[in-house]
């Protein structure tokens, strides 16, 4: 039987501009007398990689200056109901009022979304394979609602080393039947699993995920395999 662990990094303390989240992640795993493996998975939140690559920004408290950010971080606004936004991201994401973090902020700053989340993916998982000589894999993560259910979850916004999407299509059901639209999220299921973790260690913005199976290492990124273009989008 495949077992699946979820282990948060404690220990990390306040992340500021220009600290450099490996060292933290490292020191993370050596606090919990562990060994990066080969193909471990490392979770990075996302407000910690805007925070550490100085994407924080000032925040005079009002919401006219709290839609003015809105519209900055937007390339489109799709829907409006009271101070909610809707937005399509430069990313290609489509999240409320463009992913922009007030809670658990310093007072007087607002937190965006990273500029690019698959490179800061790319980069964290670089460096973690320079110092350690393994071969991991690494997704940033953020907490998304979803057009089609209530409630929050997290979702990956950046990825490296991993595929973001297992392809069923071709293969077989139990039955025997064909499967031609099945296409699993990975990345995200991996992120709403880490999640219940980190959502009740406070403060704590990385984990480590042990025991995925093999097949799904590789190649592939959040803005190529999981952000829907808009011709195969029905909502935009």
């Amino acid at each position: 039987m495949n077992e699946l662990r979820v282990i948060p990094l404690h220990g990390t303390g306040v992340v500021r501009a220009g600290d450099d989240l490996v060292t933290l992640i490292l020191a993370g795993i050596d606090a919990a007398s562990l060994e990066l493996l080969h193909h471990d998975l490392v979770v990075v939140t996302s407000k910690v990689v805007s925070k550490s690559e100085g994407r924080v920004v000032d925040f005079d408290g009002t919401e006219e200056h709290k839609q003015a950010l809105i519209e900055r971080e937007s390339t489109r606004v799709l829907r409006r109901r009271g101070p909610l936004r809707i937005t399509e991201t430069e990313h290609g994401f489509i999240n409320a009022n463009a992913g922009i973090d007030l809670s658990n902020t310093d007072a007087g700053t607002a937190v965006l979304l990273p500029k690019d989340p698959d490179r800061s993916a790319r980069r964290v998982r670089g460096e973690l394979r320079r110092r350690r000589n393994v071969d991991v894999a690494v997704i940033i993560t953020d907490t998304f609602g979803r057009a089609w259910r209530r409630g929050v979850t997290d979702v990956a916004l950046g990825s490296a080393g991993i595929k973001p999407i297992l392809d069923l299509r071709g293969s077989s059901d139990a039955n025997g039947r064909v499967l031609e639209v099945t296409e699993v999220a990975i990345v995200d299921e991996i992120a709403g699993a880490a999640n219940l973790i980190l959502g009740k260690a406070e403060g704590t913005p990385f984990a480590l995920v042990r025991g995925l199976d093999e097949t799904y290492f590789g190649e592939g990124s959040i803005g190529d395999d999981v952000v829907r273009s808009v011709n195969e989008d029905l909502f935009r």
